[in-house]
């Protein structure tokens, strides 16, 4: 048996990994440890321990990330307390893998802890491009030079790494993990979106979620402001609007502020969650699936990217935290204004020559395997020191692979 870390920071990367857990936690030959940090340790933002546990994994090691206030500075420091933090855990569970997803500062740390430490790293979701000022593709890209394996979303990113000099049997194309899940039908349906939400079916929904771009921080709350005033605008007009709250970025507790500042939990027709969980969030998506409701994605989360495309959901991004992101023809574009918003999200919600193209949309992020072919690389590749001892190479160089 390979025991696989599997690190997560917070409550979105959380749902993502989810359907990864389950492939290892059914492998024959893998098992898994997880290690839980940053958000997940803060209820405020994200998914606590227990409800976790009450999705069936064992958590194996806390790590607590020390982020005292709403800074980059305090970012800087979280990443270092995180990886001491990271280093400790590992040296306790002796895994032989570390998995660590995406781009966010959590897993920074945890990917320095683990390739530091001469532990093979395993890296999802590397290779996407987001020129937003989220400092996302700084974080991805040294994530993926410190990983020892590469699991991308798309073609796109695995060509980005290949170019960035890594050897091409490291790099798999695996397809977007979260699709695995939609593609068995593993969420809410419409009826438990009905009784646990209390929403209406006949009626318009929008999702709302705006996180900050973390080299603008402090402009955070005046960049949600136009939003919300804009989900203000709707409920006025009869849709049904479910705000959640922020990841822990720098800004984001400014965001959560601004959410209680307008007291939009005392407006008619609007809701707010801190979390919806992966399974209840989808379900909402999942409505649009029916082409007779009417449901949007608004803000700059990569979800409405990534995820609403599975779903015929249409999505309107808000600002530039998600710009340069591959995209499929269901997502709108809309600046910091509420005119801009307003009329973006009205086109989803009731343009309906719109609504019908995007029936027939190709999802650029693939059809729902990510697990199986995750976990067939873990378990057969040759863990020595070719793995660990990376080397640089020219583009479609060292094509042969390192399997067993």
């Amino acid at each position: 048996m390979r025991r696989i870390a599997v690190f997560t920071g917070n409550r979105a990367e959380y749902g993502l990994q989810y359907p990864l857990l389950c492939a290892i936690r059914d492998h024959p030959g893998l098992e898994y440890s997880l290690i839980i940090s940053g958000a997940h340790l803060d209820t405020h933002f994200g998914r606590t321990r227990e409800e976790i546990e009450s999705d069936g994994f064992q958590v194996s090691a806390e790590v607590s990330i020390n982020l005292p206030e709403d800074s980059l500075y305090a970012t800087a420091h979280a990443i270092g307390t995180g990886t001491i933090g990271v280093a400790n855990a590992l040296q306790e569970i002796q895994p032989d893998i570390l998995l660590v997803y995406a781009d966010r500062f959590e897993g920074f740390a945890a990917v320095i802890a683990g390739s530091q430490m001469g532990l093979p790293t395993a890296h999802v979701e590397g290779g996407d491009l987001t020129e937003g000022g989220a400092l996302d593709d700084s974080v991805r890209h040294a994530m993926t030079k410190l990983s020892h394996l590469h699991f991308t979303t798309n073609q796109q990113a695995s060509n980005r790494i290949l170019g960035m000099g890594e050897e091409a049997w490291r790099i798999h194309t695996i397809g977007f993990p979260a699709i695995d899940l939609i593609a068995a039908g593993e969420f809410a349906t419409a009826d438990e979106v009905h009784e646990k939400l209390g929403v209406d079916l006949a009626r318009p929904v929008v999702v709302f979620t705006q996180h900050s771009v973390a080299t603008e921080y402090e402009a955070a709350a005046d960049q949600v402001a136009p939003g919300l005033e804009t989900m203000r605008r709707l409920a006025d007009e009869g849709c049904q609007i479910i705000v959640t709250y922020p990841n822990n970025d720098a800004g984001g507790k400014r965001i959560i502020e601004a959410v209680k500042t307008l007291y939009l939990d005392r407006v008619p027709g609007i809701m707010i969650h801190k979390s919806l969980g992966r399974r209840m969030y989808h379900g909402i998506l999942g409505l649009a699936l029916n082409p007779g409701r009417r449901i949007a994605c608004v803000g700059n989360s990569s979800s409405g990217i990534k995820e609403t495309p599975a779903f015929y959901c249409p999505a309107v991004d808000i600002g530039d935290r998600q710009a340069g992101r591959l995209r499929a023809e269901n997502v709108l574009q809309a600046d910091y204004s509420v005119d801009s918003i307003y009329a973006a999200t009205r086109k989803a919600l009731f343009d309906d020559d719109f609504r019908s193209a995007i029936r027939n949309l190709e999802n650029p992020y693939g059809t729902g395997d990510s697990g199986s072919k995750l976990t067939k690389v873990l378990s057969e590749v040759i863990l020595d020191t070719r793995l660990i001892q990376k080397r640089m190479t020219l583009r479609g160089e060292a094509k042969g692979g390192w399997y067993r």
